[in-house]
């Protein structure tokens, strides 16, 4: 048997080696030539050259996430009858362990990570894997008693037999047209974490979310919505300074309203597999936001930093910005099709810095004089030392992909770290 591997990148090649494992032929398709160096012995690279010499002795076609369905490859070897997985769903095909999962447009790596911190906190050996930076086919042989699966729209439209325990969606709202083609599409595929469940399974979800609130309306499995403002009927929420799951109560943490949804879904889930009120309680007091999501870097003369570089999207740049008082803003990057226009127009952001491909859309979107362009991180920086006052938050939230400045997001919030802590120790 033959598996054709699509895409030789990190999840690519942990699916590569599990084909391996199972004593299989393997050929990996790439179009960038460098990521096809190194192959293990008796693996053949092919490209947008070569591959349909290989396609007839083919049996089945693994795609990485990320890369498109409608790719020509992927397309002709569906025309050719062949069977198309996703990386995470051939995965599965290794491993009887049980498994949740979490998607959303915002959020979901924060709630994977915490439901599989409070699986932890009980005592279970469970893994956060997916889109979370781990592929499943890395680690389908590990002792692992449960799987948080974090999953991506693009990992999630290839699905046919996907079928979590419990699902989890964060929220719904426009991101990735540029590869989705429209709105309608990015939600049918976040929809499809949930096509196979029965109402023995648990989906929860943002009550307070439009998108994930409609989506949710065709799903078979027990809801359980969630809210931090209030106790949904049949949900789990925030009452009295309280959170409350289920007939468990904890002290609802200061983190903000975003944060606090998103450790209400991680609880949900976490105990529809098994989670301990004690292990849930200890993960929610022990939690901290990750890197790059809203995190604090400094407080100067009066104005606070903050880098929230993870926010690659309108919908998540403008929690983050309501999330302050008075916003002095950097935005701007690799529009991915959305409307950007909202940003510099929140009612708190007292002046935009626009850096990046789409700083003129900004600027054609913003009021005269509340915006500036930059050409660098750097110099946004630098405008927004002069412009803030005390009592103001300078905020990197993007609102944008990184690619046309950086190699990721993690790039971007790094040196803006690294700029601002640099200033505030010369201060």
């Amino acid at each position: 048997m033959t598996v054709l591997i699509v895409g030789a990148a990190v999840s690519g090649r942990a699916a590569m080696e599990l084909a391996i494992g199972d004593g299989r032929d393997v050929v990996v398709y790439d179009d960038n030539p460098e990521a096809l160096r190194q192959l293990p012995e008796g693996v053949r690279a092919v490209d947008a050259a070569t591959y349909r010499s290989v396609l007839p002795h083919v049996s089945l076609v693994v795609l990485s996430p990320g890369l498109p369905r409608d790719l020509e490859i992927v397309r002709f070897a569906r025309s050719s009858g062949k069977r198309v997985l996703g990386e995470t769903e051939f995965a599965l095909e290794h491993t009887e362990t049980p498994y949740c999962a979490v998607t959303g447009t915002n959020g979901k790596t924060t709630v994977t990570g915490a439901a599989a911190d409070m699986l932890v906190a009980s005592g279970q050996r469970a893994r956060a894997v997916g889109n979370i930076g781990v592929p499943l086919s890395a680690v389908t042989g590990d002792p692992v008693d449960t799987f948080v699966i974090e999953m991506s729209s693009f990992q999630l439209e290839t699905t046919t037999s996907f079928h979590p325990r419990a699902a989890a969606i964060t929220n719904i709202a426009a991101d990735h047209l540029d590869a989705h083609g429209s709105f309608a599409a990015y939600a049918a595929a976040k929809a499809k974490i949930f096509e196979n469940q029965t109402t023995e399974d648990l989906l929860t979800w943002d009550a307070d979310d439009t998108g994930a609130s409609a989506v949710v309306a065709s799903a078979s499995g027990r809801q359980v919505p969630v809210s931090a403002t209030r106790v949904p009927e049949g949900g789990n929420g925030v009452r009295d300074g309280e959170m409350i799951v289920g007939d468990w109560k904890f002290k609802a943490p200061d983190v903000g309203p975003a944060f606090t949804v998103d450790l209400l879904v991680a609880a949900t889930v976490a105990r529809h597999m098994g989670a301990s009120e004690a292990g849930v309680s200890s993960a929610i007091a022990n939690f901290r936001p990750g890197a790059h999501r809203r995190e604090r870097i400094a407080f100067i003369d009066g104005v606070t930093w903050v880098n929230d570089s993870k926010a690659t999207n309108p919908h998540a740049a403008l929690a983050s910005i309501r999330s302050f008082g008075r916003v002095v803003l950097i935005a701007g990057g690799r529009n991915k099709g959305l409307d950007l226009a909202p940003l510099p127009n929140e009612e708190n952001v007292v002046m935009t810095i626009a850096i990046g491909e789409s700083s003129s859309e900004l600027v054609a979107s913003a009021a005269p004089g509340s915006i500036v362009e930059a050409d660098s991180l750097a110099t946004a920086i630098s405008i927004a030392s002069t412009k803030a006052v005390p009592g103001d938050t300078v905020l990197l939230a993007p609102g944008c992909a990184s690619f046309d400045m950086f190699v990721s997001y993690v790039e971007r919030g790094d040196l803006f770290r690294e700029l601002v802590t640099s200033m505030a120790d010369e201060r």
